[in-house]
């Protein structure tokens, strides 16, 4: 990609972070979000704040949406259609229904813009880190054309083939991802109540055979017992969970590990965490009695 002028529509944890780190990389980033906090302190590092999704597609060629549901996502594709532009790739890295991934692409087509769906496997923490892997699907030339646009705020990318199958691979992802934070918040748990270090549990746990990737973001946390500023928050990860749960029964297929974890999330809701990092399902075990 030789133009080196990107837009971001939807500035908050994850598309913040990628704004942040494509300027640092020489990118020039025009943005947009409908809150006025987000667009002060994007603009304050440095991002070019515009008026609305289609002020970011007249001003660039690749834009890029992080968006909250499918109603912004809709909203967002009818803007970018009806803004008058020559062809736009447009890349959604939000995690959405298949369905409403295709809802996307139909809305942008007819005006002859490329649709590519490329969720995002990591943590706002990971993105700041540029610590993100993009699966992408759709056009394979529009997706070739991206790489270096990828390469400049994540680890890894990898064209998946078919519009959608980036967002099949997001919710395997997801799915291990959700058991894994509370099989760690169990097991940070079951440690305390052995009276042992927690600090030093970490410090054994993690490079050993019982470690992941998400035992070593979030166990510190819930030693900390610190969730914020979330990376992810529990309020946003229940809607996430719910489109894998869709996704699993429609293909019929038994996730009983993936199931249990559910009703934590859930509970850690009604505590009112839902505005803290999903580590904060340690304080759901520890109530329990775990």
């Amino acid at each position: 990609m030789t133009d080196r002028t990107v837009g971001i529509i939807g500035l908050g944890i994850m598309g913040g972070a990628i704004a942040r780190n494509l300027i640092e990389r020489g990118w020039t980033v025009v943005g947009f979000d409908t809150e006025r906090s987000r667009r002060s302190e994007l603009e304050d590092d440095g991002v070019i704040i515009v008026d609305g999704a289609s002020a970011v597609a007249s001003h660039a060629t690749t834009v890029m949406t992080s968006l909250p549901n499918a109603d912004a996502a809709e909203a967002v594709a009818t803007q970018i259609a009806g803004c008058g532009q020559p062809s736009r790739i447009v890349i959604e890295l939000s995690t959405l229904t298949i369905a409403e991934k295709e809802r996307f692409r139909s809305i942008l087509e007819p005006a002859d813009h490329i649709a590519l769906d490329c969720p995002l496997s990591g943590t706002g923490a990971q993105a700041v880190a540029r610590d993100l892997v993009v699966y992408a699907s759709g056009d394979s030339a529009a997706i070739a054309r991206c790489s270096s646009l990828f390469a400049d705020f994540a680890k890894q990318s990898a064209d998946l083939g078919d519009y959608g199958n980036g967002s099949r691979m997001k919710f395997v992802a997801n799915h291990l991802v959700a058991i894994h934070n509370v099989a760690s918040a169990e097991a940070m748990v079951l440690a305390e109540r052995a009276g042992l270090d927690l600090n030093q549990v970490i410090e054994m746990i993690v490079p050993g055979a019982g470690g992941s990737r998400m035992f070593q973001m979030r166990a510190p946390m819930m030693a900390k017992r610190s969730y914020e500023p979330a990376t992810m928050r529990i309020s946003t990860w229940k809607k996430d969970m719910a489109i894998i749960a869709e996704f699993a029964s429609e293909l019929g297929c038994e996730t009983p590990l993936f199931t249990t974890t559910q009703p934590v999330y859930a509970q850690a809701m009604v505590m009112g965490l839902g505005n803290q990092d999903t580590a904060a399902v340690f304080e759901v075990l520890k109530a329990n009695g775990t």
